[in-house]
């Protein structure tokens, strides 16, 4: 399924190995928030180590406004990193120009560098020529694992590959099997879950889904443009007017595959502490407005999961950051972990969704990308990965 060459087709010893990481995480007090993506480097990290390479690690993290801004220093996670290899990893103050040069020409096999973050220069979202012949000449090699930043052309994911040719490392290969497998060649039923706020940031995926999915189930925000599109009142919920017109088409086209919700939970405020309620999807009172879905659209869902062969899900059910109203999005979880498919989970909230709710374990494969897994799931080609070699 995987035509493209990985760390193992090549021989890495004694050679300087420059991997695009994807270390974007969370940091609070300087400390990393949420390491799910540092340790999902590590298979490909600990790989190129053992085989001799001197490894040269580099990464955006958040989104500096046209130049260094300390708040988004890699810096907290090179000493994160150190701590889970239990070995020192070295810190360069730039990702190119002398510092990193010198920087990289100081590093031995089987030791560690990681660069300071690529989008302190705004070259990089640029995908500039110079920058990435500069990236280019501090490795032998480059390898790209960096499945969440795989859709962007960066001069440190495409730009990067006319000067030094590249191959995938372990995490990127096993993001493009699972999903490219889940849409090619899924086990039957296919059912596929889409959440979130907005049917503007799907519509590519709930076209391309409708042609390959069983079922697709519906929650979140972009329900209530569904349901705006069917004519039903929905006192003060979010709809997003503009985009009632592809709602119509896609529940036309979507006719029996395309579920929603059949009852929600409303609430009279847009506040974790909310008063609330169960009521049928469709009449919405003035000055409510719908934050979850209710019991018997769990229960219908959870039913349609049983029994499926390959399930993808992206996006939450409801306004998960309030307790309260995550009840939906955790019912679904436990009903995606209880199904025995093959389970494929992206998208930031689906992800923290199933690790608060402790099924982590019970899901066969978690997305570290949102976008790029979305626009996988919606059949693009991600310039990350054309970029790299064939086999």
């Amino acid at each position: 399924m995987f035509n493209k060459k990985t760390v193992r087709d090549i021989d890495v010893k004694n050679k300087r190995v420059l991997v695009r990481v994807d270390f974007n995480v969370p940091l609070k007090d300087n400390q990393v928030g949420d390491d799910t993506r540092v340790r999902a480097a590590l298979p490909t990290i600990e790989y190129l180590m053992k085989n001799g390479a001197a490894v040269i690690l580099c990464s955006h993290l958040g989104r500096p406004k046209g130049g260094p801004d300390p708040k988004y220093s890699l810096k907290p996670v090179a000493d994160h990193l150190s701590k889970l290899l239990g070995k020192p990893v070295a810190f360069a103050e730039d990702c190119i120009g002398a510092v990193a040069e010198q920087a990289a020409a100081a590093l031995k096999p089987g030791e560690v560098l990681v660069l300071e973050n690529t989008r302190f220069h705004p070259e990089e979202e640029k995908n500039d020529e110079e920058m990435s012949r500069q990236l280019a000449t501090l490795a032998d090699v480059y390898v790209n694992d960096a499945f969440g930043s795989a859709h962007r052309a960066h001069a440190s994911t495409e730009g990067v590959t006319h000067y030094k040719p590249g191959v995938a490392g372990f995490l990127l290969e096993k993001e493009i099997q699972y999903l490219g497998q889940a849409i090619a060649q899924p086990k039957r039923p296919f059912v596929a879950i889409l959440g979130g706020a907005k049917i503007s940031d799907k519509i590519g995926v709930i076209k391309n889904l409708l042609a390959k999915a069983d079922h697709i189930l519906i929650g979140g925000g972009m329900a209530n443009t569904f349901f705006k599109a069917q004519g039903y009142r929905l006192g003060d919920s979010l709809v997003e007017d503009d985009a009632l017109e592809t709602a119509k088409e896609l529940l036309k086209v979507g006719g029996n595959k395309l579920h929603l919700p059949v009852d929600v939970v409303i609430a009279d405020k847009f506040e974790a502490d909310a008063q609330s309620r169960v009521v049928p999807a469709g009449d919405i009172q003035d000055g409510w407005r719908i934050l979850d879905i209710g019991p018997k659209t769990v229960a219908t869902y959870a039913a349609l999961l049983k029994g499926s062969g390959t399930i993808v899900w992206n996006g939450p059910m409801g306004v998960f950051e309030f307790p309260k109203f995550a009840e939906g999005t955790y019912a679904v979880a436990k009903a995606v972990a209880d199904s025995g498919a093959v389970s494929i989970i992206g998208g930031g909230e689906s992800v923290a969704a199933i690790q608060q709710s402790g099924l982590a374990d019970k899901i066969t494969h978690i997305s570290t990308g949102g976008g790029a897994s979305l626009e996988m799931l919606e059949g693009l080609t991600l310039p990350g990965v054309a970029a790299l070699q064939d086999r």
